[in-house]
C-alpha cells in the first residue's frame, strides 16, 4: 500500500506544479482545482473500466429473461438454479461481478489518499511559507468540514450515482441495487464525517462526473430506442 501512497503523492505534486504551472497562486483556488483536476484525470485513466461496467450492466439486462425462466424451473432448488445461471453467465460471456470492479479499484485509491491528505503539509505556492487553505465554506482544507456540508454531499452525489444507472433493471434486481445503494452511501457519509475535507471533495467531484457521465449513457441508450 504504500507505493500506492507515494505513487499518488508524486502525481498529486505533479498536478500542482501544472496548477501553478498556468499562473494560479492563490491558495485557495490552487489546493481546490489541484483536486479536481486530480479526480478528472483518475477517472480518466479508469474509463475503460467504467466502461467495461456499463457493458456489464446491459449484458446483465439482456440474460434477465432467461435467469427468470430458469429461477421458476428450478425454484425448488436453489442450488441447481445458481449452478444454471452461472453456466449460463459463462456461455453467454457475462460477468455478474463486473460492475463492481470500478468501486473495487476505487477503495484502495480512497484509502491511499486519506493518507495523502491526512500527511499534506500545505504550502503557499508564491512563499512556500506553511499556511492553513480554506475553500469555498470551508475553514481548513485538510482537515473535517466543521459545517459537515461536504459528508452529506457525499453521502447524497454516492446514492444518485448509483441510482441513476443507464441501464434498466427488473424489480427484484432494483430492489437489491436500492438496499446496496442506500447502504453505500451511508457509509460514505459516515467516513467522511471524519475525513480531511480535501478527501471528500475528492470523492464529491468524482461522484457528479459519474452522475454526468451515467446520464450522458442513458440519453444516448434513450436515441437508441427511438430510432
Amino acid at each position: 500500500m504504500n507505493f500506492i501512497n507515494v505513487g499518488l503523492t508524486k502525481f498529486f505534486e505533479f498536478i500542482q506544479s501544472l496548477i501553478k504551472l498556468i499562473g494560479v497562486t492563490n491558495p485557495s483556488a490552487y489546493y481546490g482545482l489541484s483536486i479536481i483536476l486530480f479526480t478528472i484525470i483518475i477517472r480518466l485513466i479508469l474509463l475503460p473500466l467504467n466502461l467495461k461496467q456499463m457493458k456489464s450492466q446491459a449484458a446483465m439486462q439482456q440474460v434477465q429473461p432467461e435467469v427468470k425462466k430458469l429461477q421458476e424451473k428450478y425454484k425448488n432448488d436453489p442450488q441447481k438454479s445458481q449452478q444454471e445461471m452461472m453456466k449460463l453467465y459463462k456461455e453467454k460471456g457475462v460477468n455478474p461481478m463486473g460492475g463492481c470492479l470500478p468501486l473495487i479499484i476505487q477503495l484502495p485509491i480512497l484509502w491511499a489518499l486519506y493518507y495523502v491528505f491526512r500527511t499534506m503539509q500545505p504550502l503557499d505556492p508564491v512563499t512556500g511559507q506553511h499556511i492553513t487553505v480554506s475553500f469555498l465554506w470551508i475553514k481548513n482544507l485538510f482537515a473535517p468540514d466543521q459545517l459537515k456540508i461536504l459528508p452529506i454531499l457525499a453521502g447524497i452525489t454516492t446514492y444518485l450515482s448509483s441510482v441513476i444507472m443507464p441501464v434498466q433493471m427488473d424489480p427484484a434486481q432494483a430492489k437489491q441495487m436500492g438496499t446496496m445503494n442506500i447502504g453505500m452511501s451511508v457509509m460514505m457519509l459516515f467516513m467522511a464525517w471524519n475525513f480531511t475535507a480535501a478527501l471528500v471533495v475528492y470523492w464529491v467531484t468524482n461522484s457528479l462526473i459519474q452522475i454526468g457521465q451515467n446520464l450522458l449513457v442513458r440519453k444516448i441508450h434513450a436515441k437508441k430506442e427511438e430510432a
